[in-house]
């Protein structure tokens, strides 16, 4: 009569269960550094793109918004400023966990300059 225990059967599907979590958990972590660089380049395109608008006098805080996807737009913070010659915009946009439009966990900010090319007051 044979004995199964000292048999190998099912030791894969034993090891494959224990290293799905690890892998889960990992391809999370890659998925949200990939949330933060995007952000990132979200947030330095609108900055630019503010910077540009306000640089000829128009809305800077939508500007923004318009070069926004709709869920991190919708928290964003657009800030501009005029001196010297030069333009400065900052916009702060959150990070989103996970899903985009549900919480955040920090703000990135982009920051741009442009040539004020609005007409001067005499």
């Amino acid at each position: 009569m044979r004995t199964y225990r000292d048999d190998d059967r099912g030791q894969v599907a034993v090891e494959f269960l224990g290293m799905v979590p690890l892998i889960l958990l990992t391809l999370v972590l890659l998925w949200q550094v990939v949330l933060v660089g995007y952000t990132y380049t979200l947030a330095g395109n609108a900055a630019d793109e503010a910077a540009r608008a306000y640089a000829v006098g128009d809305d800077c805080g939508e500007a923004a918004r318009r070069h926004l996807d709709g869920a991190w737009a919708s928290g964003v913070e657009p800030d501009c400023n005029a001196g010297g010659g030069m333009v400065d915009a900052v916009v702060r946009v959150q990070v989103p966990v996970l899903v985009p439009g549900m919480g955040g966990l920090f703000w990135v900010e982009g920051k741009a300059a442009a040539v004020d090319e609005r007409s001067p007051t005499p």
